[in-house]
């Protein structure tokens, strides 16, 4: 991980728990995860419906909660947050005391224009924050600057969308604005798409600046949840839409997330984020 984020858990554990993630998530350093899951409000016992995916509660809190999901000896860390930039943002630092291969986040996401489909499978090109809580990465609260785009690591992206080809889903890539109200974004829509974006969700920006920190290969998978230009709505989904949707997060979602653990290339070059190993 970068010096920076180590600076970041240095101040945390100078005011709380040297073991943070074992008292948050239930968990220990002591594994070395094949990948860490981050889902604000998708749970694997809903998700992960194939029965050849074994999933162990680790921790149920309020709004937070943590699982170990396996299948055929990869062991996977799923930690459910609530949404929004901030939660992401708490939760994942958090994480860094942890030993992982692999991060990825996943969710839904809503689509600005008629070619995202509910139930399409979707990553970012690129994500807008129009959140502030990016803010509390910088030195200086002051020196944020909204909007900025935040890029993934394109070559890792690419290694994925092939391999989601190669599994017969169509993994599109579309710049995604970052939103603090899922509630307000409706007011300011036509303010939002002066910036071009194709999709619309939370964390996202959050979550590559977080992946850079903690240098370590990740990626978003995204399920289009509801499409504004084409009036397919977030909540009163028709019976069709619904069934789209759940093919994208319980059948398309899983079974990436398995061969991204899975296949040889990509694990060439291992990542642990626990220095202390």
């Amino acid at each position: 991980m970068q010096e920076k984020l180590k600076k970041i858990l240095d101040k945390m554990h100078e005011y709380n728990s040297e073991q943070l993630a074992y008292h948050t998530f239930g968990v220990t350093k002591d594994i070395v995860y094949d990948a860490l899951v981050m889902a604000p409000g998708w749970k694997p016992t809903k998700i992960c419906t194939d029965p050849s995916f074994h999933i162990t509660i680790l921790s149920e809190h309020s709004y937070i909660s943590s699982y170990l999901v396996e299948k055929e000896e990869k062991k996977i860390l799923w930690i459910q947050c609530a949404s929004s930039a901030a939660n992401l943002l708490d939760h994942l630092i958090i994480c860094a005391e942890l030993s992982f291969k692999k991060l990825i986040f996943v969710g839904a996401v809503g689509s600005l224009n008629e070619h995202y489909e509910i139930g399409d499978l979707c990553t970012p090109s690129y994500s807008i924050a129009g959140v502030y809580s990016n803010a509390y990465l910088c030195e200086h609260l002051i020196d944020y600057h909204l909007f900025e785009k935040v890029y993934p690591k394109q070559d890792f992206i690419n290694k994925v969308v092939s391999l989601a080809q190669r599994s017969g889903y169509n993994l599109k890539q579309g710049c995604v604005f970052c939103t603090d109200s899922v509630a307000l974004e409706y007011s300011h829509l036509e303010e939002i798409k002066r910036f071009h974006p194709d999709l619309i969700e939370m964390e996202t920006s959050t979550f590559y600046l977080l992946a850079d920190l903690l240098e370590v290969d990740a990626i978003a998978l995204l399920v289009v949840s509801d499409n504004s230009a084409l009036k397919q709505p977030l909540i009163g989904r028709s019976e069709d839409q619904q069934a789209k949707y759940n093919y994208g997060r319980k059948v398309m979602i899983p079974d990436l997330i398995y061969k991204i653990v899975s296949d040889a290339s990509f694990n060439k070059k291992l990542f642990y984020r626990n220095e202390e190993e």
